[in-house]
């Protein structure tokens, strides 16, 4: 029922109440002057039939009291007693029985007026607690689990109340959905972090008792090398996931000053020289200019790095990763791309999941550092994509915006 509606029945309540007010007074003033009116025929009658000779007078008489009654003459205040009162009588000994119509009339009137403002009373009150009581059963639908009837839209003083347990609950479901979604991606990765640690431990493990075996000091010297990368594997796997579980908590604490992009490219391919130089890979980093965005120098290089490592190992002997950069009024925009054979169609959807692992991956990855990556730029108010170019070769496309922008 809607509050138009509940308005309007409640108009109509107080109209018949009203009318039933009015129609009551028109009653009782036609009834007076009806009494009036027979009560002087009477009279004279009476005396027309007691004294013929007087009749002309009494009518004179008459004439005068309609003329002093008339509402046209105006009001007359009257100084002195009422006439018949002289002589002891009173108006309750004039007031004869009421008619039986008027009887009836004045309490289907009564009855009428008691109606009408009973519903004007009662009816908003069925009204708000009905709505009360819908709102009620809604919450206690959501309370017990159950999905909650959506409330249809009503205008009313309950509308605004309506409107914003809507919003909450909707949270509240966006809410749960999200906890259940953690929930599932924390078992996931508990699975894949023991997963990872297992690969490496079992390997040392198996080349301390190797080495145990072995006599030979090249021998030992062989396996003391695989643990030690076994360990250096385990030490970065480490480093990874505490950044990790800081993004997770938003305890990652980025700075926001001006970052030159030539600048940060730079340091991030000098720390990658040797691994340019073993696998036999150039990079190439144009100077374009003065092109900045606000953002964490550290952070973003070693997100940078991370995007460069994947390349060079996309990368065979001989090839080149290359970096661009523009800037426009929306964004800044850094590019960097190789000339290998791209991704594999179906690790595309994928590359930013923990711990994935595409096709032709060095087997030292742990599948982090392009999640790390695009955390990295998305707390800097940014964007990490991925594709394949159309003359070969995987592209990383970063977008840094200037104003707020929620991905």
């Amino acid at each position: 029922m809607t509050n138009k509606k509940c308005r309007f029945m409640t108009a109509f309540a107080v109209f018949l109440s009203l009318a039933g007010i009015l129609g009551l007074t028109a009653l009782y003033m036609r009834e007076y002057r009806r009494g009036a009116f027979l009560y002087l025929s009477a009279f004279c009658e009476t005396m027309a039939e007691e004294s013929p000779e007087m009749e002309e007078a009494v009518l004179a008489c008459v004439k005068k009291y309609c003329d002093y009654s008339s509402p046209r003459s105006g009001t007359r205040k009257r100084t002195a007693p009422v006439f018949l009162e002289q002589y002891g009588y009173s108006g309750e000994e004039f007031s004869g029985m009421l008619s039986g119509d008027f009887i009836a009339a004045s309490t289907i009137m009564t009855i009428m007026s008691v109606l009408g403002l009973a519903w004007a009373v009662w009816y908003p009150y069925r009204y708000r607690r009905a709505r009360a009581v819908q709102l009620t059963d809604y919450l206690e639908e959501i309370n017990s689990g159950g999905e909650g009837t959506v409330l249809p839209a009503q205008e009313d003083g309950f509308s605004h109340l309506q409107d914003e347990m809507h919003k909450t609950v909707t949270q509240l479901y966006r809410t749960r959905e999200q906890a259940v979604e953690e929930k599932m991606n924390y078992a996931d990765n508990l699975a894949n972090i023991a997963h990872q640690l297992k690969t490496p431990i079992t390997a040392a493990l198996l080349s301390l008792q190797l080495m145990k075996e072995e006599e030979s000091e090249t021998e030992k010297a062989e396996y003391a090398d695989r643990v030690a990368r076994q360990l250096e594997r385990l030490h970065s796997l480490e480093e990874a996931l505490l950044v990790i579980s800081k993004v997770d908590a938003g305890v990652l604490r980025l700075e926001r000053k001006e970052v030159d992009v030539y600048t940060v490219l730079s340091l991030a391919a000098d720390n990658l020289e040797e691994l340019f130089r073993q696998q036999g890979v150039s990079v190439r980093i144009p100077d374009l200019g003065c092109v900045t965005f606000q953002g964490d120098m550290e952070w973003t290089m070693e997100a940078v790095m991370n995007l460069m490592k994947n390349c060079i190992e996309h990368s065979g002997e001989g090839g080149a990763v290359y970096c661009d950069y523009s800037v426009n009024p929306l964004y800044t925009q850094i590019r960097i791309w190789d000339e290998g054979t791209g991704f594999a169609a179906e690790d595309i959807p994928h590359l930013f999941e923990r711990f994935y692992r595409g096709k032709g991956v060095n087997e030292k990855g742990v599948g982090l550092g392009l999640p790390l990556a695009r955390s990295v730029f998305e707390l800097q108010n940014g964007t990490l994509t991925a594709h394949n170019l159309p003359q070969g070769g995987a592209c990383f496309e970063i977008k840094i915006y200037r104003h707020s922008f929620h991905v």
